[in-house]
């Protein structure tokens, strides 16, 4: 039977979704639990890869199991031993050949920034603390240079093995992509795009908080595309303020 699975985690305790004998990950949890409680092999696949010290509020997992298992069961077994770091949000029998990646549409992130003097402990954990004065206008400004598709080289890290990747990988259309807030000095970025690439969000957050704080001029993020060079859009935010928050499915 095909499963189709939402779940949320807190990335900090591992190094990324994806399986890794040698780290713990969160592909590598839930496929441990999932047999355990099965009793037989299961690979899950991710609507979105995440990488280290990144959390998820909505990924999408499929997967396949015995048709007899109960997924209710299933689900509060996988919460009980997983939780709280990893939770199923819910769980259902999909079609045959539903893939929860190529078949998904839509992948929406939200990145938060605690922008104030002082940092906040309880905050650390799920956002970046910015101290200097952000200016929200100027970085939605610079956001609507991201709109449509470009080719992202520039805020792209790419994977280890250059020949799993053609030379059109990097390009992509973003849909929407906008700062909101405060909200007890918290901003929140929203990005939402059919697919990204390697570390494409925290990298676009990068250039977008200097951008802010005055550092770069609105006209940076145009620059740095058309540099189609990864060392032109500097250091990524760091991981623990991004959160794949939503995966869009075509309807019916």
């Amino acid at each position: 039977m095909r499963v189709r699975a939402g779940v949320a985690y807190d990335g900090a305790p591992f190094h990324g979704f994806a399986v890794n004998r040698d780290v713990r990950t969160i592909a590598g949890d839930l496929e441990a639990v999932l047999a355990r409680v099965v009793g037989s092999e299961v690979v899950v696949t991710c609507a979105g890869r995440t990488d280290r010290g990144v959390h998820a509020a909505g990924q999408v997992l499929s997967f396949d199991v015995p048709d007899d298992v109960d997924l209710g069961k299933l689900c509060r077994s996988v919460n009980r031993l997983c939780a709280p770091s990893i939770v199923m949000s819910d769980i259902e029998a999909a079609e045959d050949d539903f893939d929860a990646r190529f078949n998904a549409t839509g992948r929406t992130y939200r990145y938060r920034v605690l922008n104030r003097p002082r940092p906040d402990p309880l905050l650390s954990p799920t956002t970046w603390h910015v101290a200097e004065a952000l200016d929200m206008s100027a970085m939605n400004t610079a956001c609507a240079d991201l709109i449509g598709e470009h080719d992202f080289t520039s805020f792209c890290r790419r994977r280890k093995n250059p020949l799993s990747e053609s030379a059109k990988v990097l390009v992509r259309r973003i849909e929407e992509a906008a700062w909101s807030g405060p909200v007890d000095d918290v901003l929140v970025f929203e990005i939402t795009a059919s697919a990204f690439c390697h570390q494409m969000v925290r990298s676009i957050v990068g250039v977008l908080v200097p951008i802010g704080a005055g550092w770069l001029p609105v006209t940076g993020v145009a620059k740095v595309l058309a540099a189609l060079d990864r060392q032109a859009a500097g250091k990524p935010a760091p991981p623990q303020g991004l959160s794949l928050w939503s995966v869009r499915y075509p309807v019916g």
